[in-house]
């Protein structure tokens, strides 16, 4: 790993989602020196999302750096986004590193902070940290869970033809695989620890999977959890008692976490309670560390459903002008 010889950027931004972008925009326009480290592809998150998703907000909320976000559809899907944000990045040539996965950041004795990745280091002065929510998944902690049949990510539904499917969640994700699956022959039975579909399904996809369970198209098991799972069957704990059902695969969307080892490890304070939202000034989204930032989906902990693109993307401003206002 060899050391950064250049000059120290005034800010260096961990995250190259929709939000790291929104944050290198306000800082180019404010002439500062900046950079984007992302440890996968450009809006990585985004990339890994369902090929067929569709976004709940509309596109004209998905807007970064006062350009338009065209589509022809009602809601934009994610090719679209995809195909947004990197003309975005294109356009105003934002300077990122991609594949490069941060490790470690550190204040050095003249306070800057000193970067260190899984290619190199750098020193900088100011740091955002905009890395989302969807690296972890929040695991069932049951036996059999780490089997192959057993996924926390849900990409094609063509893969799971003529397949007994389980499908754990009552969430967007949850309800969109397990009517994708059903479509492509799955059969397919949601397994919800609630008493119903949660209300946060996306309003068009909700008379949709209460139709398809009121027709016998997909079963559903109510006030129920997944116990355990062996390469051809799955155990369920049910209202009426434990059931043991056939199975290929189970995609347990349960929803998933930031890396919070990686903020405690920068010195960020978490606390240990419940939603665990990471400390940060709401006005300047400045963290306990003097200089440290975060922005985005991050700044909820567990509340994952707090922050989305369309309501976070203030972040960047308010970081930028306190930045300027601290005249570094």
């Amino acid at each position: 790993m060899s050391e950064n010889t250049t000059a120290p950027y005034d800010i260096i931004i961990v995250g190259g989602g929709p939000i790291g972008l929104a944050c290198a925009l306000e800082a180019k326009q404010a002439n500062l020196n900046y950079l984007i480290l992302e440890k996968g592809c450009l809006v990585n998150s985004l990339y890994n999302y369902p090929q067929n998703m569709t976004f709940f907000s509309s596109s004209e909320r998905l807007e970064i750096g006062d350009i338009p976000f065209v589509t022809t559809n009602p809601k934009p899907r994610r090719t679209e986004a995809l195909e947004y944000y990197r003309r975005i990045q294109q356009k105003f040539e934002l300077d990122t590193h991609l594949f490069e996965e941060v490790l470690d950041i550190k204040k050095n004795e003249t306070e800057n902070f000193y970067v260190i990745t899984s290619k190199r280091s750098y020193t900088t002065r100011k740091v955002i940290i905009a890395t989302g929510f969807y690296d972890i998944p929040m695991l069932l902690d049951i036996p059999g869970e780490e089997l192959n049949k057993v996924r926390h990510y849900y990409d094609d539904p063509h893969y799971y033809s003529g397949q007994k499917v389980i499908v754990v969640g009552a969430s967007n994700s949850s309800i969109d695989a397990a009517l994708e699956t059903f479509r492509k022959g799955a059969k397919v039975t949601l397994v919800i620890r609630s008493n119903e579909i949660s209300p946060r399904v996306k309003y068009w996809v909700k008379p949709d999977i209460e139709n398809r369970i009121a027709a016998g198209e997909i079963d559903v098991l109510y006030n129920s959890e997944l116990t355990s799972v062996t390469e051809t069957s799955a155990t369920i704990q049910t209202s009426t008692g434990i059931i043991e059902i056939e199975n290929d695969f189970v995609l347990a969307l349960t929803g998933y976490r930031p890396n919070f080892d990686f903020l405690s490890k920068v010195g960020i304070d978490i606390p240990s309670q419940t939603p665990c939202i990471p400390h940060h000034n709401e006005q300047t989204m400045e963290t306990n560390i003097k200089g440290l930032y975060l922005a985005g989906v991050v700044c909820g902990g567990l509340n994952t459903h707090l922050w989305f693109i369309e309501n976070s993307r203030i972040h960047a401003k308010q970081i930028i002008a306190h930045i300027k206002s601290m005249s570094i």
